[in-house]
């Protein structure tokens, strides 16, 4: 498995595997899967080299953290990178009042509580080293810090302000007294990443679904800006929510919903073009991204071994130069793409 050093502030950074795992599909999202199922997919992608794990409280209302407790157990510390989030901590409920019904299945009862704050940080933190079991947690991002999970622009203002005010002096803190090696943002929005890191000194951002073979618009402005601080990008969704994996059949989804007529007649123009140069669109999806020199791992999700398998073919395709010319020549990439 291919490997990206990131050291952005010269205190020897972090080795990220380019195929990462994104274990939010493991906290059971939208299906509930075993848990032999589940450490059979993380066995598989360790396996194959994969030695970043990107997790969240959110992510099955903490039943992704402690997956990765029972897995992680054991195996050497230095080997490997795990990030998890902030933003919400998770408090007990009855069953039939938790969040995410419909959503997680066969989770813990929990509802989320935004928590943006300095002391929110901190006991995130606290639980979320609890659930893992680890001794530390490599890098802190914020947690959904988008107009999509605050309903409004003012919605997301208020937090951002909470979050600047408070939980951003909490993981400088943590960085500089060496708690974390990291702290950025896990956002659905690329907007919120540039207004961050104009205000602020992060160093990655985990954007998911915004850099795709489908969607390039971060590369007007906040993609050129993360490349010239040295800040690393993280590629979540680089499947759209699975369109560029499925292809543009009946049902395919984009966005987390059944993807609507422009997006499934777009996808079926690179889907061709791909098919044309002998290519799966679903590898040209994986490599894509990985094209931008600001970008370090890209972390698809997977619910079965199959779909780590995929991810793993994905990872190590050699695609030539003359499919991104070609797309380019469509009009289905932005020209200032990078595809070297």
């Amino acid at each position: 498995m291919r490997i990206r050093h990131w050291d952005r502030l010269g205190n020897g950074g972090l080795d990220f595997t380019e195929l990462g795992f994104g274990a939010a599909p493991i906290g059971n999202l939208y299906r509930a899967i075993s848990e032999a199922d589940a450490q059979a997919i993380l066995t598989r992608a360790w396996k194959a080299g994969v030695r970043y794990f990107d997790t969240a409280p959110l992510y099955g209302l903490g039943l992704s953290e402690t997956r990765l407790n029972h897995f992680l157990r054991g195996k050497p510390r230095d080997t490997y990178i795990v990030s998890t989030k902030i933003g919400r901590h998770l408090r007990a409920c009855p069953p039939d009042q938790r969040d995410g019904i419909g959503k997680w299945f066969e989770v813990p009862a929990r509802n989320e509580v935004y928590d943006y704050s300095y002391d929110g940080v901190m006991r995130s933190l606290a639980s979320s080293l609890e659930r893992t079991g680890l001794d530390r947690i490599d890098i802190l991002y914020a947690h959904d810090l988008d107009v999509a999970n605050h309903r409004s622009q003012a919605g997301l203002d208020a937090k951002l302000s909470e979050f600047m005010s408070g939980g951003y002096r909490a993981l400088l803190e943590l960085r500089d007294q060496g708690v974390i090696k990291a702290f950025g943002a896990g956002v659905n929005e690329w907007q919120p990443c540039q207004w961050l890191l104009e205000r602020g000194d992060f160093d990655l951002f985990l954007l998911a679904g915004r850099y795709t073979l489908l969607e390039q618009a971060p590369l007007t402005s906040f993609l050129p800006l993360a490349q010239k601080r040295g800040v690393g990008i993280v590629i979540g969704g680089p499947y759209n929510s699975g369109i560029l994996a499925t292809g543009p059949k009946p049902g395919a989804f984009y966005n987390y919903d059944p993807a609507p007529e422009h997006i499934l007649a777009r996808v079926t123009a690179l889907q061709t073009a791909c098919a044309a140069h002998g290519v799966r669109l679903v590898d040209a999806a994986f490599q894509f991204p990985l094209r931008h020199p600001a970008v370090v791992s890209m972390i698809p999700g997977g619910q079965g071994v199959a779909e780590m398998d995929s991810n793993v073919i994905a990872a190590q395709t050699e695609i030539a130069p003359s499919l991104w010319a070609d797309l380019k020549a469509q009009g289905l990439l932005h020209s200032d793409a990078p595809t070297d």
